[in-house]
């Protein structure tokens, strides 16, 4: 069976560390807070400038002046901060930010990222993704391991406009996990009941393993 979101947000939990500032991309990558362990103190920042964010509200305590990156809707924390967003943008390309956790469209085997355009399509612009990539001490994206149509997304070298070249240490799919390096692709754990055998089919990028993956 492979990874459903839950599992693969939960992996991506595991790489979360005590006192870690963390970015969330959009999408997946946002459902990770569920899944941080209570032990774990971290402090979320939001590019748009606010540092300290809370969990989703409930509906009665919706304030639409607080948003995340993704224009959804948040809550603060008693210790939260606001600045504009030449102050958290100084965050990010100052290395402050622990670890920014973002989906993507490919990541090649040198941890090439794209994860903003595709040719030919609207596009409202690359956003904080390009400082994020550049300035963060760590990069996890969380993925599907191929497209809709069935190319690898995991790749030898990216086709697709890049938004950071070397700059993505670890991936996860629904088939598994992997870190980046200079080494290439290592796969470090995968999803039950998927073999290594689906996982080179599936990956364009040449797949090392880990002593123990079978």
């Amino acid at each position: 069976m492979a990874w459903n979101r839950e599992e693969m947000c939960r992996r991506a939990a595991v790489e979360i560390h005590d006192g870690y500032y963390v970015n969330l991309g959009i999408g997946i990558p946002t459902l990770v807070a569920n899944y941080i362990p209570h032990d774990v103190n971290i402090t979320l920042q939001s590019e748009n400038g606010m540092l300290g964010m809370g969990p989703f509200p409930l509906k009665s305590e919706i304030d639409p002046d607080l948003i995340n990156a993704g224009k959804q809707t948040i809550t603060q924390l008693p210790h939260s901060s606001y600045f504009d967003s030449a102050t958290s943008f100084g965050m990010i390309r100052g290395g402050h930010i622990n670890l920014a956790i973002l989906g993507a469209l490919q990541v090649s085997a040198k941890g090439d990222l794209a994860n903003w355009m595709v040719p030919g399509k609207m596009v409202k612009g690359m956003g904080g993704a390009m400082d994020l990539v550049a300035g963060v001490q760590k990069v996890v994206v969380i993925m599907e391991h191929n497209s809709k149509d069935g190319a690898p997304k995991l790749v030898n070298e990216c086709d697709l406009p890049l938004t950071g070249k070397n700059v993505v240490d670890m991936v996860i799919t629904e088939l598994g996990a992997f870190s980046i390096d200079e080494g290439g692709v290592t796969l470090l754990d995968h999803a039950p009941d998927i073999t290594i055998e689906e996982i080179r089919s599936r990956t364009q990028a040449p797949l090392n393993l880990l002593t123990g993956n079978s």
